[in-house]
Order: C-alpha cells, then sequence, then structure tokens
C-alpha cells in the first residue's frame, strides 16, 4: 500500500525529525504563497478572491504533505535514514568539560590571531605612509 510505514520502528527518530523539518519549509512557502496570492488582483468577485488565496496554498500543503510521507517511506531514502540513525548511535561524543575546554581554545586562539593581523595591517598602513608620504 502507498500508506504503509516501510521497517516501522526503524530510523524512527531520524525520518520524523527529516519529515518535520521538511514540513516546515514547506508550510512556511504555501505561508508565503498565500501572502503573495492576498497581493494579487484576480478581477474576480471578493469571495472568489478569498477561496483561490486560502485554497491554493492549503492544498498545495496536503500535496507537498503526502509527498513528504511518500519520500520518507521511499525503501531506498528509509534505508539511508536508517543507517544514519544507527551510525549516530555508535559516535562517541564529547564530555561537557572538552567542549569547554575547546570553546576556550578556539576563542582564544581566534582573539590572538585577530591581534596579530591588526598589528600586521597597522605596521603595513604605517610602512607604505611612510613610503608614499
Amino acid at each position: 500500500m502507498v500508506f504503509d510505514i516501510y521497517k516501522r520502528g526503524q530510523g524512527k527518530y531520524t525520518r520524523l525529525c527529516s519529515a518535520f523539518g521538511t514540513a516546515i519549509i514547506a508550510a512556511l512557502g504555501c505561508w508565503r504563497l498565500y501572502i503573495k496570492l492576498q497581493a494579487a488582483n484576480f478581477g474576480l468577485s471578493p469571495r472568489a478572491t478569498l477561496w483561490i488565496t486560502t485554497m491554493t496554498p492549503a492544498g498545495l500543503l496536503v500535496v507537498l504533505a503526502l509527498l513528504i510521507f511518500w519520500l520518507v517511506n521511499k525503501p531506498m531514502i528509509a534505508d539511508f535514514m536508517i543507517a544514519a540513525e544507527g551510525e549516530m548511535k555508535k559516535v562517541s561524543w564529547s564530555s561537557k568539560q572538552e567542549i569547554v575546554v575547546s570553546t576556550f581554545v578556539v576563542i582564544a586562539v581566534v582573539i590572538l590571531m585577530a591581534g596579530l593581523l591588526g598589528i600586521t595591517d597597522l605596521s603595513f598602513q604605517l610602512f607604505f605612509a611612510w613610503l608614499l608620504g
């Protein structure tokens, strides 16, 4: 059947989050379409214009939702997401202390490099001002 869930329970969170993120993008696109259609002048009665401006984005959202559901349960895509979630479970995540120390080192190096580049820039400015002036 078209609306069966492929390998139910496997890759659940990856598929759910992917579908949810894609649905948010589709909903924002349909909202933008609704705003654009409100600004359009169709030359029809207000009731017909209201019908067009509301039902076109709503219908498109329903079609996109069905497409997202179908894509997330397509065997090739679902198998990839199941494998990706399995690999994410194997990752050795850093501890909070390692992240804090690494972040401090990165910030210190960025500040040091910014200072060195600033000094280099200032010395080049002084050198070329002396050379040309």
